[in-house]
């Protein structure tokens, strides 16, 4: 069997080589940065209708309700509601923010402002202007 997997190891594109060591990576480490560069390699190294394939059988091993949830949220324009934090708070927000439109951003940013005690508002806003002087 060693022997057959070696041929056809020679057979199989650089580009499906490199996708697929990498996807081993991402599963193996499990970070949300992994899961974004491994978004930009996947654009790099297949076509759309791979890519659409991929996604198709994917979406395919879940069961529907999980189905549809994912399809949706991977169509979805913007972020959508912020998830419970994966490891801190920060970090997920941070993560939200990167997918978010500008009116999700500006909606969460004015209620979290108003939801927050005075001493916080004003060490916001000090924030804010001291990153925009620099």
């Amino acid at each position: 069997m060693q022997h057959l997997n070696t041929k056809f190891s020679k057979l199989i594109q650089s580009r499906f080589l490199k996708v697929v060591k990498s996807q081993g990576y991402v599963l193996t480490l499990g970070t949300q940065d992994a899961w974004r560069d491994f978004l930009t390699l996947l654009k790099l190294h297949l076509t759309p209708k791979e890519r659409a394939a991929l996604a198709f059988i994917s979406l395919k091993s879940l069961d529907e309700n999980d189905a549809v949830l994912t399809a949706e949220a991977a169509i979805h324009e913007g972020a959508g509601q912020p998830i419970a934090p994966l490891f801190d708070h920060v970090d997920e927000a941070a993560f939200w923010a990167d997918m978010a439109n500008s009116a999700e951003l500006l909606a969460y940013c004015m209620a979290s402002y108003s939801a927050m005690p005075p001493e916080d508002q004003a060490a916001f806003l000090d924030h804010v202007k001291v990153r925009r002087a620099g």
